[in-house]
């Protein structure tokens, strides 16, 4: 007899994502995929993506890394998951909201907040293989794209491109420097009033760059406050292009 219909059709490429994979039926009751993707965010949130191991996990978890395999496959699987675990963070305004460009404003601030809560999300969003499959980043792009398309935006997924680029981009080199201030042990500002004698040595005799250093020095009294600044000064500019590509 030849071999069974399922072994002759089996896909010898399966799509390397998580989503695509199908769940085998949980043989360890006190372990689920669940506990194990909520402990990986705090190893993540806590010490960056280095720190994070299948054993380390295990460990945590009082598991084997045998036992977590069996929920998830690899490494990148669970950084799938975390990745939409923290996406179900992002509040999107419904596409009924009366002005386009608040609605927009309030969604890249969400995704500015759960980048900045979650340092890793940014820098591997690029990077997570089929990340996107997962339900959670689905339903934050199908309410994108809704906003845009009540909005009257021809091309709404290049718009959301536009978006996105200049949201994860500034939320990468926002997280990238408060993960540097943390690792300090000081704060903010006692961190950048350290900074600034030795910045304004090096932009000696370059007019324009040590302006903008004496601005940021008279502003590091509120850190937070020239942060939130400057992301909303892109963001508009951003916006006010989209604008332009509005019919009429």
């Amino acid at each position: 007899m030849g071999a069974p219909v399922a072994a002759r059709t089996k896909n010898p490429h399966p799509v390397p994502s998580v989503w695509a994979r199908q769940r085998r039926e949980p043989d360890q009751p006190t372990l689920s995929r669940v506990s194990i993707v909520r402990e990986a965010i705090a190893m993540l949130d806590a010490d960056g993506i280095e720190a994070l191991s299948m054993r380390k996990l295990g460990a945590r978890l009082n598991a084997g890394a045998t036992s977590l395999y069996r929920h998830v496959a690899t490494k990148d699987e669970l950084m799938e998951l975390a990745v939409d675990e923290v996406a179900a963070e992002i509040h999107v305004p419904d596409a009924d909201a009366p002005d386009w460009r608040v609605a927009v404003t309030e969604a890249g601030a969400a995704f500015r907040a759960t980048s900045l809560r979650h340092p890793w999300l940014s820098s591997v969003l690029g990077q997570a293989g089929l990340a996107y499959l997962g339900p959670n980043l689905m339903s934050f792009s199908e309410r994108l794209a809704a906003l845009f398309t009540a909005a009257g935006f021809p091309e709404p997924s290049r718009a959301i491109d536009t978006v996105l680029s200049y949201v994860i981009g500034m939320s990468t080199t926002e997280a990238a420097w408060l993960t540097t201030v943390a690792r300090s042990g000081e704060s903010e500002s006692d961190f950048i009033a350290r900074l600034m004698p030795a910045a304004q040595e090096a932009a000696a005799g370059h007019e324009h760059l040590a302006g903008g250093y004496a601005d940021a020095a008279a502003t590091a009294a509120d850190p937070v406050a020239l942060r939130d600044e400057k992301f909303r000064y892109g963001l508009e500019v951003v916006l006010d292009g989209l604008a332009l590509r509005l019919p009429g």
